[in-house]
């Protein structure tokens, strides 16, 4: 059988384009993700990002489950140690109210930010520290057996929230093991551990009241097209803007021509910074299923979380729609 497929929608905000932009090309990549078969789109909680939209994450995911039936929406996630855990457990209660059946909330424990956000945000360095309890204390609400006395999380849904830990390191693998929890690693960004992890994972799995066997996801960068000299141009084009981005961050007038750029990325100071990208599908929708499928052989994952980075919002539909049809095309017949 195939992978299941599905989605991290970073939300980004083109150059020339608004915040409003990049929601309403959130709701038009989850429709065509829920037309195209597959499983989930998933928002990630980021903070101070100029290109990135979804840092009220749980907003962003109420918009776009408004907006489509049945594909299912989540957190891939929140930042658990930026926020009370009764506060998420509210919110994904109040979302789960509202759609029943299609919400996930993936948890992480890295800040989603730099060091002056974080302090903006009042969250204390040592918070990670308390990460599993409180993961733990988010479970206890949103399951309706509150480790705190004498409080709720009102609304409770009458249906799961199912969690998911998500992570780039062994931390985050052997925690979801040792809770009994999907677990999703993200490689799309953070290569260097995949391998390590998902063994790490797979090795020291407990079951558990909502996982009886593991169950593993990994993210992989792609851009699908026709032809392949279309599908490598939007790599180009995207991995410049994001390596821009990343150099400018700290200096906002800033600016770099593409050939700074390229050089840049191709000096040892930049090798860093192109090397996370190094799990990336180009190509045309033969080509990138191979590759999905040679990935999926190497990692024995369960699920593949797929970040489509093509900077036209066109583009990056018709990726996703290549992807799904490929990935589709290679089911055995019922």
């Amino acid at each position: 059988m195939p992978p299941a497929l599905s989605i991290l929608d970073l939300a980004s905000i083109a150059p020339g384009q608004t915040a409003r932009d990049s929601f309403d090309n959130s709701v038009a990549l989850a429709q065509a993700a829920e037309r195209s078969g597959y499983q989930r789109v998933w928002y990630a909680e980021h903070h101070n990002m100029r290109s990135i939209a979804s840092s009220a994450t749980s907003v962003l995911i109420g918009h776009v489950a408004a907006h489509t039936d049945t594909i299912r929406l989540g957190a891939g996630g929140i930042m658990l140690p930026n926020h009370s855990p009764l506060v998420i457990a509210e919110q994904f209660g109040t979302l789960e109210t509202l759609f029943p059946g299609r919400i996930d909330l993936g948890l992480g424990r890295a800040p989603g930010s730099d060091q002056k956000t974080m302090l903006a945000l009042r969250r204390n360095p040592a918070s990670a520290e308390s990460f599993p309890q409180d993961v733990l204390e988010l479970q206890g609400y949103l399951m309706g057996r509150s480790r705190v006395s004498g409080v709720q999380a009102i609304p409770r849904a009458e249906g799961v929230v199912p969690l998911y830990i998500l992570g780039s390191s062994l931390f985050g693998a052997q925690l979801a093991a040792q809770l009994g929890l999907p677990y999703a690693f993200a490689s799309h960004f953070a290569p260097d551990a995949l391998h390590q992890a998902i063994a790490v994972y797979r090795d020291s799995f407990r079951p558990s009241e909502q996982l009886a066997e593991p169950y593993a996801m990994a993210g992989v960068n792609v851009f699908a097209a026709e032809n392949h000299a279309e599908a490598a141009a939007q790599k180009t084009i995207a991995y410049r803007a994001r390596a821009r981005a990343m150099v400018t961050r700290a200096a906002a007038d800033a600016d770099f021509t593409d050939a700074e750029i390229d050089a840049f990325l191709a000096s040892p100071n930049g090798h860093h910074l192109a090397s996370m990208t190094r799990y990336t599908a180009v190509g045309t929708p033969t080509e990138v299923s191979a590759y999905l499928d040679d990935f999926v052989a190497a990692t024995g994952v369960d699920e593949l979380i797929l970040a489509h980075h093509a900077t036209n919002i066109g583009d990056r539909v018709r990726s996703v729609e290549l992807t799904g049809g490929a990935i589709a095309a290679t089911a055995p017949i019922r």
